[in-house]
């Protein structure tokens, strides 16, 4: 084994490991726990804003699947920026999406804390925190193939759970007075629309998820074929199941008002549909959603740091460092658990704050650098190449747009101040810009 071998992460995972960790990521199971708060915003036309959002973000999940073939490595937004738009620019855009990964494990943490505490009150808060962040650190620095194998079983389970959500919605409606929904009754009246297009801007986050995936180019086997295949399954099995869940949650409930607590409204669906029994089984779903979803959170989280401390963007003797016998970047998986622990301060809004920033500077700049490709690349303009590499980025583009609009002050806030920070050790580090950040060799990644 040669020195970059050493310091080159293996190729373990294929595509149905890949399609695991972003399946996790994404959390299907956050379509029980916003279903509530959509439905009043939306009047009752929860399916029809996932298929807005699902349509939307597909344009944005085709770019993505573009670039990870020119590019890939463990880098994803970060890599495409550097080398498509600007180096400089590259590594902000990195700097500003790294804040959604190491976001994504804190809410799985404080989501652990409720829903234990729940159960078992006399316990601290604090311990289930900590658990969770322990035991999700300890299964990633064992490997990424351990990490996607568990998120393969914890998927599943949550499969199970949701296909039993269904079919005991299906009798509850079989047998009462409420109807299926009809295809006209999927469409919102005129006056409706505006908050269509508000619920389908709260629901983009449910498809998060099947952008980190791009983290894993290095851990893939035939990353090329495997990632963008990866890609658009994870973003159309979500889709999927987004909406048939909904779908069947929305006839049975056309009114969310009758709950007593519309943004918590699922716990009651479930005793309303399955009593205590499968209230039970689906907070077991729930829980094994918010571990399945922080174990993939810390792995793409620690992908990042890697690549950009292999470019020695940050330091690479930490960062760019990989453990001789586990092949996974250990000091980068301690480093976001600890940073994780954050927990213990922040609430479920702030850190969800600092998702809608990060995951948003990521889409933004993958379409900006699909289109600025299509500009730059010389190759005969054919209707389907400018449909795909040109209409199909700006569609997604102007999507992202909207959701910046629809940014809440404290996300924008926080947002601004972690770019500032990283804008400050990015001239610091560049002798005030004088040089640019290393390059990488891509070619020694292809192998």
């Amino acid at each position: 084994m040669n020195d970059n071998d050493k310091n080159q992460i293996q190729r373990k995972l294929r595509l149905v490991h890949v399609v695991a960790i972003g399946l996790a990521y994404m959390s299907p199971f956050a379509v029980f726990d916003t279903f509530g708060i959509a439905s009043d915003v939306s009047s009752g036309h929860v399916p029809t804003a996932y298929v807005v959002v699902f349509l939307a973000i597909l344009f944005t999940a085709m770019s993505y699947g573009k670039l990870v073939k020119r590019f890939p490595n463990a880098g994803s937004v970060y890599t495409y920026t550097k080398n498509i738009l600007n180096p400089y620019l590259g590594v902000m855009v990195g700097w500003v999406s790294f804040i959604a990964y190491l976001a994504l494990p804190m809410i799985n943490a404080l989501l652990a804390k409720i829903y234990l505490s729940a159960g078992f009150p006399n316990v601290p808060g604090w311990v289930w925190i900590v658990g969770l962040i322990a035991v999700i650190t300890v299964l990633n620095i064992f490997g990424v193939k351990i990490a996607a194998s568990v998120n393969i079983l914890l998927v599943v389970f949550q499969v199970l759970v949701g296909v039993t959500f269904i079919f005991l919605t299906v009798r509850s409606i079989q047998t009462g007075p409420e109807h299926f929904m009809s295809f006209a009754e999927l469409f919102p009246a005129a006056n409706e629309y505006s908050g269509l297009f508000g619920a389908a801007a709260l629901l983009a986050l449910s498809f998060i998820g099947f952008d980190a995936i791009t983290t894993l180019s290095e851990d893939t086997v035939e990353p090329k074929k495997n990632i963008p295949r990866a890609i658009l399954l994870v973003a159309s099995i979500g889709g999927v199941f987004f909406f048939t869940v909904t779908y069947f949650m929305q006839s049975l409930f056309p009114d969310v008002s009758l709950f007593n607590d519309i943004e918590g409204a699922s716990p009651e669906i479930a005793v309303m549909i399955g009593g205590n029994l499968f209230l039970s089984f689906f907070l077991g779903g729930a829980l094994f959603s918010v571990f399945a979803s922080g174990l993939a959170a810390q792995v793409s989280a620690s992908r990042l740091l890697y690549a950009m401390g292999r470019d020695k963007v940050i330091p690479k003797r930490f960062f760019g460092y990989l453990h001789p016998k586990f092949n996974s970047p250990v000091l980068n998986i301690v480093l976001v658990g600890a940073m994780a622990l954050s927990a213990l301060l922040l609430d479920l809004e702030a850190a969800t704050s600092l998702i809608n920033v990060g995951a948003f500077t990521a889409f933004s700049f993958v379409n900006i650098c699909v289109v600025k490709s299509f500009f730059t690349t010389e190759r005969k303009r054919s209707l389907g190449y400018v449909l795909s590499n040109l209409i199909a980025p700006c569609i997604g583009l102007l999507f992202v747009v909207y959701l910046w609009v629809n940014l809440d002050l404290f996300s924008l806030t926080i947002g601004g101040i972690w770019t500032v920070l990283g804008l400050a050790y990015l001239a610091i580090s560049t002798g005030f810009f004088k040089k640019n950040p290393p390059e990488i060799d891509f070619d020694e990644l292809e192998a």
